[in-house]
């Protein structure tokens, strides 16, 4: 497997993805090698059962201040890195997402096997189903060539399957849907030395602050839910590019009160804020899967998100979440105040979402789904 980010470096559910699903499919007895990037305090190589892990140093040879000139260039490092592995030979290249095309292009030629691609989210799905001028265009050119090389192409979620499907004219006999899967047993497990007391008033979310990830929706949620429920606080956790624009929103529509940026939080305190949590609160406007939802289930929090791409498909039909129309600030504003004043509601939501993990999103499953997908590259029944 080919990935730019593996943990610690986690800026979205993609590491997550492929670090869980890396780890499953060695616990079946596969033999799994990992390439991506060396991150401060990771070492270049690690070893667990058959799975390999090689962290590629990639600041050489640089290109100038050009963003797609240098994730090319630190491509060099990743097929570097794979011929240290010497007479090993791969069966499958699994690249995630176009940072690592050109390195699994290499790797799949030189081991005579078929590339398998999957797509965590594509640029045009970023930009609202539109491809602005510049480097996104730049992207989708590389996304394009990418799926049009692979063998086999997944995305995590059926909506995605189809975006890709259409938008880069595959056949649709070649295109599979795979999510990602969740570890629930660490994110039930309590934090001893954290506060986990119950916050019946709290309404909890994080993520990358970005735009897409409507943020600015659920706090001017906040303004109408003051009066219902004058104690009610929210916590929005994370950075990101649009950190100081929500910030000026939330003091213009007048909740700054209310709304708490602390920026980032590592897992422990993620995981024991979602355990104190009255309700989580998921506003993306554009999700092409969203393991956060995953994350909020495992964790066995209320859970309210937006109806929206890989969102409204982990939970459709399952009673595990409420949904309301993506920016639809009342109408989220409807959902956090039925969860808050319902308390069987939420102990129902709850007990719903637990259930759907267990079924449906370990990694185990996860990882069967993705052998049969191998299998079925390789021509085998």
């Amino acid at each position: 497997m080919f990935s730019w980010e593996t943990p610690p470096a986690t800026s979205g559910g993609r590491a997550a993805h492929v670090d869980g699903l890396a780890h499953a499919l060695a616990d079946e007895g596969h033999e799994v090698v990992v390439i991506t990037r060396r991150t401060s305090g990771t070492s270049r190589f690690t070893e667990s059962g058959s799975l390999r892990i090689l962290r590629a140093d990639v600041d050489l040879p640089w290109l100038p201040d050009r963003a797609i000139a240098r994730i090319a260039s630190a491509n060099h490092a990743f097929v570097m890195a794979a011929a240290d592995l010497g007479d090993w030979r791969a069966d499958v290249v699994h690249a995630h997402d176009w940072e690592v095309a050109w390195a699994a292009q290499v790797l799949a030629r030189q081991n005579s096997c078929p590339l398998i691609t999957t797509f965590h989210g594509t640029e045009r799905g970023r930009h609202g189903g539109h491809v602005p001028p510049g480097v996104p265009t730049d992207v989708n050119g590389i996304e394009w060539w990418l799926a049009s090389a692979s063998r086999r192409v997944i995305a995590i979620s059926k909506i995605l399957g189809r975006q890709v499907t259409s938008d880069f004219e595959l056949d649709p006999t070649a295109v599979r849907s795979v999510p990602g899967g969740i570890d629930q047993t660490w994110w039930a497990a309590p934090q001893p030395d954290i506060d986990e007391q119950p916050d019946e008033n709290l309404i909890f979310a994080w993520g990358r602050i970005q735009y897409e990830k409507g943020f600015h929706v659920l706090a001017a949620a906040m303004a109408e839910l003051r009066s219902g429920h004058p104690n009610a606080h929210c916590v929005i956790a994370g950075r990101g590019s649009y950190l100081a624009e929500l910030q000026s929103q939330i003091d213009v529509i007048g909740v700054s009160d209310l709304v708490d940026l602390p920026g980032y939080i590592s897992d422990n305190e993620l995981r024991a804020s979602l355990h104190r949590s009255a309700c989580v609160v998921i506003p993306s406007l554009y999700e092409p899967f969203g393991v956060i939802a995953l994350e909020a289930l495992a964790g066995g929090s209320p859970l309210v998100i937006a109806d929206t791409g890989g969102l409204s498909e982990i939970v459709a039909g399952t009673n595990a979440a409420l949904t309301f129309e993506p920016g639809n600030t009342s109408q989220l504003a409807e959902r956090i105040d039925a969860v808050l004043s319902d308390r069987n509601l939420a102990q129902s939501l709850s007990e719903h979402g637990r259930i759907l993990i267990e079924q449906s999103y370990s990694w185990t499953a996860i990882a069967g789904r993705m052998m049969d997908c191998y299998l079925d590259a390789l021509g085998v029944s």
